[in-house]
């Protein structure tokens, strides 16, 4: 992952990672990893600009279908 991160960016994954993770009943270490391995982390950071803007549900159903795609 760069280094070149905002704060705002970093605590809006860090966000991310804990919404997910209770939405899915995961625990933090399980949510981190799964991001880490399908790069959701970098997804979230890189497209920051459009997914703080919306509400969490649909930044949830965003993260997801984008999870999904890096699973096949």
């Amino acid at each position: 992952m760069k280094n070149d991160y905002t704060k705002q960016q970093i605590d809006f994954l860090v966000y991310c990672i804990e919404m997910y993770k209770n939405a899915h009943n995961l625990s933090g270490l399980k949510a981190q990893e799964l991001f880490s391995k399908v790069k959701a982390d970098k997804y979230i950071l890189d497209n920051f600009d459009s997914l703080h803007t919306t509400g969490l549900e649909y930044t949830l159903d965003d993260i997801q279908a984008f999870i999904e795609t890096q699973r096949e």
